[in-house]
């Protein structure tokens, strides 16, 4: 605890609403004459529509109109777009309509909606909407989609392969052909569904007489929703306000744009009424966006002695049936480029093959291509530590990147922003006496119980990020952020801000930001986000760059503001602009502390005007962009301790350490809080979480019941370290950690439980390692199935 409000542990400002009930959510807003919308889903994987029939659902109590994806498209309604086409990737874009119009092509696809006076009423005509199929063979495999003889999904796309994107560096041939040992897998990261606690909501008012219209909607992104929505609707952007209220989680299922936020602007165009629409949690499973779903073939190449030489890779992610907004820049971008992890490696060569499948469509998720690629490097870093018999953290040790502070390149062609990793390699050992933790494992194996161990380093990118960057990479927008600062007579500050936190805690810490760096108590000021008629242009929270990006807008806005109120002083006080110093919130003179004004009243001076310097407006508020310089690349070691019970391949947490850097510290809380719920995501991908599709591409995961997610009865205390590297990327030198658990823990603990199993004959147990899966596995070793 500080006496600084940045670095004290605060609580959350924000929670003085969200845990006592009193949030605004989607769901919570009406409008006079407000009107339900209901979705008429597919229950096939891959059909032809050939009728529908929707004179029985017209005829219903409250009915007031059943709409098909035709009559959007004679209203000029356009696809849903994708954000990100991936240069040098020959990317297919087929039309993603947002009903769809003759073809089905995953279970939940849109087939028609009905909107009704109330929602039972518009949700019960959705069963009396008689739709005639004609069933098509389904596919929801990503690696077998791309087989001869395939199922295919769109006519223009041969053999479902909508790209192939290849990142490469060194001499890879090279790298393999010089080995001494080379070491091999198949790795599966499964498919995941995205869990928030609100589900996705739409409200949509169409002014007729203004043509003017106003979206209410569960969004990470309220600008982009707006700009995407000018596109595919055809309403000009300016006449479009976006308003997402509290947001009740998103892990970035609340990045894309979603047909359903178009259906209800066409109802209620249609309709001339306010139409809303929201999820139950039974659509969640089936029409919010599914994360992961890669096929990899991975190896890797080192000499005896533990020198790195080559990874090379084959990936195949499973798109699902249609592009979402940011879908291909996650296996691609977000993935292929992390390659090198925090390590020294020559050669890179991976190719990745984008394929559509029958399937719920799949965008970012928590980590979003990180923990994919992290599992890669950080499995195959176990793999050659045990071929050569050199102890895990002394391989990882050998190979990381030497330290640096003025950008490091790697071969994927990234320049990492500032790196120190083996301190954080030592901290995490220490936290938990890896030497004696060896040493019991040692010992607890000849009494017959089996503990694993895992260890692993990482780095990440995060912070997007230069717009440059973006555009060059084949993002459809840019990647900077704005803020303003606003002062009012009485002293108190409102910070208009474009990105729109979601749960994060940000309210809170770009207060203590503000605070800091003005003197003045958090409860001063007030964070404005989540509506685009009243907060400048963002450009979304995603990849944990609302704090590294924001931040810099905020502070070039203090800047401006600090500058202005040194003008205003010097005149007031009666002395020069050179003269005047700011500290602690007072512009006072030098050498003469008594002569001195608040900045509280510098703001009454402003606004007042009574008495202002010659050629300064009134006013003490300011407005900046940022667009940083580079990404930023959080890093650290974590170590799981797992136990096995090889009678029933039961796996409990018993440890788990992390000593994550993500430059200064905010708020200690809140990043703690971060972190761990990182790890938690991580490690129910390896234990617990998975989707499945049977062959017909029937959902079987699709209710709570049937889908795993972790409570917090299931791990340990967590054992939290940090070291701090600032970047020179942003004034304040911070890094992203909403996604440094997430990617940290999913190899830590998947590492952990193959260390368990190796006395037991066991190397390999696909993701989610269940009892079940680790019991066949344990089974088939001993040659007993």
């Amino acid at each position: 605890m500080t006496d600084r409000p940045f670095g004290a542990s605060l609580k959350r400002v924000e929670d003085a609403r969200l845990i006592t009930g009193n949030g605004r959510y989607t769901n919570n807003f009406t409008q006079p004459g407000m009107v339900h919308m209901a979705v008429v889903r597919s229950p096939y994987a891959h059909a032809r529509i050939l009728a529908i029939d929707v004179a029985e659902a017209l005829g219903m109590p409250g009915v007031i109109g059943v709409y098909t994806g035709q009559q959007m498209r004679d209203a000029g309604f356009g696809g849903i777009p994708c954000a990100w086409v991936v240069p040098d990737s020959d990317t297919k874009t087929p039309e993603h309509p947002p009903i769809a119009v003759d073809t089905v092509r995953y279970v939940g696809d849109a087939v028609a909606m009905v909107v009704a006076e109330t929602e039972r009423q518009a949700r019960d005509a959705t069963f009396a909407v008689d739709v005639d199929y004609d069933v098509l063979e389904a596919v929801t495999d990503g690696h077998a989609a791309t087989a001869d003889g395939a199922p295919k999904l769109h006519d223009d796309v041969d053999n479902n392969v909508c790209f192939h994107w290849t990142v490469a560096g060194g001499d890879i041939d090279a790298a393999f052909a010089g080995a001494d040992v080379v070491v091999t897998d198949t790795i599966i990261n499964q498919r995941l569904i995205p869990m928030a606690m609100e589900p996705r909501a739409s409200l949509a008012r169409w002014d007729v007489a203004m043509e003017e219209l106003t979206l209410w909607v569960t969004s990470q992104n309220p600008h982009i929703v707006r700009f995407l929505l000018s596109l595919d609707t055809g309403i000009p952007e300016h006449k479009i306000r976006v308003i997402a209220p509290d947001v009740g989680g998103g892990f970035g299922s609340k990045i894309p744009h979603y047909p359903e936020d178009s259906m209800v602007i066409f109802a209620s165009q249609q309709t001339g009424l306010p139409v809303k629409w929201h999820e139950s949690r039974s659509e969640n499973f089936q029409a919010t966006s599914h994360g992961r779903d890669h096929y990899q073939e991975v190896e890797m190449a080192a000499t005896a002695d533990g020198k790195l030489l080559g990874l090379r890779a084959k990936v195949w992610a499973n798109l699902g049936a249609y592009l979402s907004t940011a879908s291909t820049g996650v296996p691609t971008i977000l993935h292929g480029l992390m390659l090198s992890g925090a390590y020294t490696l020559p050669a890179v060569h991976e190719d990745v093959y984008g394929v559509f499948t029958n399937t719920t469509p799949v965008d970012a998720y928590r980590g979003a291509g990180r923990p994919e690629a992290t599992l890669m490097v950080e499995r195959l870093m176990d793999l050659v530590a045990h071929e050569i018999g050199m102890d895990p953290a002394e391989l990882r040790r050998k190979n990381l990147i030497p330290p640096f502070t003025e950008g490091h390149e790697v071969i994927t062609g990234l320049v990492y922003d500032t790196g120190n990793y083996e301190p954080a390699l030592d901290q995490a050992m220490q936290m938990v006496d890896y030497p004696a933790l060896r040493a019991q494992q040692a010992q607890l194996r000849k009494e017959g119980r089996y503990i694993g161990i895992g260890i692993v380093t990482y780095t990440e990118i995060c912070g997007l990020g230069p717009s440059e960057v973006a555009g060059a990479v084949g993002f459809g927008g840019g990647l900077w952020e704005s803020a303003i600062v606003r002062f009012h007579p009485s002293g108190k500050v409102n910070v208009m801000i474009g990105v729109n936190p979601h749960g994060q805690g940000e309210e809170t810490t770009f207060a203590q930001i503000v605070a800091d760096q003005l003197g003045l108590p958090v409860g001063d000021v007030v964070i404005v986000y989540g509506d685009t008629d009243q907060t400048p242009m963002g450009w979304g929270t995603y990849g944990s760059r609302t704090t590294p990006v924001a931040s810099g807008a905020i502070m070039g806005a203090i800047t401006k503001i600090k500058e202005k109120g040194v003008k205003i002083a010097a005149h007031l006080l009666e002395a020069s602009t050179e003269d005047i110093e700011f500290a602690d919130g007072k512009f006072s003179v030098k050498g003469s502390r008594d002569k001195s004004m608040t900045i509280q009243d510098i703001a009454l001076a402003a606004n007042t005007a009574w008495d202002m310097p010659e050629g300064v407006e009134p006013g003490l508020e300011a407005s900046a962009f940022f667009n940083p310089s580079n990404f930023v690349y959080p890093f650290g070691t974590h170590i799981a301790v797992v136990e096995v019970d090889p009678e029933t391949g039961e796996i409990e947490l018993q440890r788990y350490a992390a000593v994550d850097d993500c430059g200064p510290i905010i708020n200690p809380m809140i990043v703690e809080g971060q972190i761990h719920g990182g790890i938690v995501q991580g490690v129910a991908q390896v234990l617990w979480e998975g989707a499945g599709y049977d062959e017909d591409g029937n959902l079987v995961t699709g209710s709570l019941m049937d889908y795993a997610i972790p409570k917090a009865s299931f791990f340990p205390p967590f054992e939290l370290g940090k070291t701090e590297t600032p970047t020179p990327v942003n004034p304040l030198g911070v890094k992203g950690v909403g996604e440094t658990g997430t990617i940290g823990s999913t190899p830590t603990v998947y590492n952990a439980v193959i260390d368990a199993l190796l006395p037991l004959g066991v190397n390999k147990v696909d993701m989610p390692m269940t009892p079940e899966r680790v019991w066949r596995a344990i089974r088939d070793a001993e040659g007993g199935l």
